[in-house]
This record gives C-alpha cells, structure tokens and sequence, in this order.
C-alpha cells in the first residue's frame, strides 16, 4: 500500500458517519492531506546528510463555502490532518522547524472545489536557503554563480595554505545546483577522497585543496516579514507642527 493510499485510508476513518454528511459537493478532505502533503514534498531542503527541513506553519486557504463546510467540523478535522502531515514527515524524514500549525481560511478568489497551501516556518518568518562554504570553521556566502579559491589576493575566498594555487578552484552555484571544477592546479582537487577537474557537487560534499577541507552547504535563513510601509498621512500624525515625535 502506497503512502498515499495510507492517508487517505487514515482521512476516511475521520469522516465516517456525520462528517461524511457535510461533504456532498465541494472539496474533499482527502484533497486537502493530498495538498498538505505535496506542500511539504515541494518545500523539502536538504540541510544536512541527516535532516531535511520542511515547513511548519500550513494554511489551506479554501473557497468560502468550502470553507464553511470545513469550519462545521471544528477541530476534529485539523488535529486528523495535522497527525496524518507529521506521519508523512515521519515516513519521509523529515524535519519541522518548530511545532505543526495548520489553519484552514475562506479565499474568496477561490472557486468550489480548489485547495491551495501556504506554508512557511518558525512562527511566520519564512525561510531561505543560502549556500556555504566551510573552511576552518568560517563560513562563506555564495554570493555569486562563481565563487575562485585559492592562496592569491585576487581570489574571491583567500586561503593561507602554501599548498594550493593562487587560483585553484571554482565553485559554480546556480542557486539549485553547484559544482566544483579545478583551475589547472599544480596540486590538483579531491571530493570526497577522489581526485577530480570537475564534478557536480553534493550539499555535505568535502572539497581539499592543499591541506584544506572546504564543505559545501545549505542552510536555512529566517526572514522576518516585511514591515508595511508607513504612508504619507500616517508619517505626518506621528509629529506635531514643530517637528517633534506626539
């Protein structure tokens, strides 16, 4: 049995007898656990070897009288989806930034029968991933879709090692993939162990050039909500007429 056959099975189980009298026409519930499900899927990032980090904050936004129908249910509803999104992640491995919220909200530019999810992390501030690199316990921003290393001055990462070239390597980042590639190099390149001109490489992966281990990363970046911007009007109430703050 697929997983998702397993969620849905679990979703009947909790629309059985009066529930299942509310959903005649409209959404379905087991529409919503699919939704809910390929949100998490889409939104997956891996942060480590071990962790893959998905959001926790869920919103399914619904067409008002879809919406209705749901809110008749109370809470039943969202604790069954709530506990059959942790089991998927559970399945899945992976990992919540904090603890499941899921809301269910009417979206008057939705018609019957649609079902979109919102989602993001730690209470609101959603999350970006910024690629790293880790060398000697200092990480660097990929900040560029090409990123040289090496012991010269004119090298974007400069490293003190006298057994690398003043250029010996570039790392090629395109905001989903990257790639290491030696720079003709008197010492030459490994990842992972193994001696290489160019490779893609994996989030974890160890590029040594010299005597220095240089890790690729992926990490996430909490970004708080963008403040609303103060209009004219409101910024003239906040002073009086001599220019001081009311």
């Amino acid at each position: 049995m697929g997983l998702l056959d397993s969620f849905e099975k679990g979703l009947e189980r909790a629309v059985n007898g009066a529930f299942a009298k509310t959903f005649r026409s409209g959404v379905q519930p087991v529409e919503i656990a699919s939704a809910l499900r390929s949100e998490l899927d889409k939104k997956a990032a891996v942060v480590s070897r071990d962790r893959i980090l998905v959001p926790n904050a869920l919103t399914v936004r619904l067409a008002p009288g879809d919406a209705e129908r749901m809110d008749a249910l109370g809470s039943a509803l969202r604790d069954e989806l709530r506990t059959l999104v942790e089991k998927h992640a559970k399945a899945q491995g992976y990992s919540f930034s904090g603890a499941v919220s899921i809301a269910l909200i009417a979206d008057s530019q939705l018609s019957t029968g649609t079902v979109r999810v919102d989602s993001n992390s730690d209470a609101g501030a959603r999350v970006s991933w910024q690629a790293v690199l880790e060398i000697d316990g200092q990480q660097h921003p990929l900040v560029a879709s090409r990123t040289v290393i090496g012991r010269g001055s004119d090298a974007d990462i400069t490293i003190p090692d006298a057994g690398t070239s003043r250029k010996h390597v570039e790392i090629l980042w395109d905001g989903e993939r990257a790639m290491v590639r030696d720079l003709g190099s008197t010492n030459g390149t490994q990842l992972n162990g193994s001696r290489v001109g160019e490779a893609a490489l994996p989030v974890d992966g160890v590029v040594r050039i010299g005597r220095t281990d240089i890790v690729f990363r992926v990490i996430p970046q909490a970004q708080a909500p963008a403040r609303p911007r103060m209009s004219a009007d409101e910024a003239t109430r906040m002073f009086d007429t001599r220019g001081g703050a009311r």
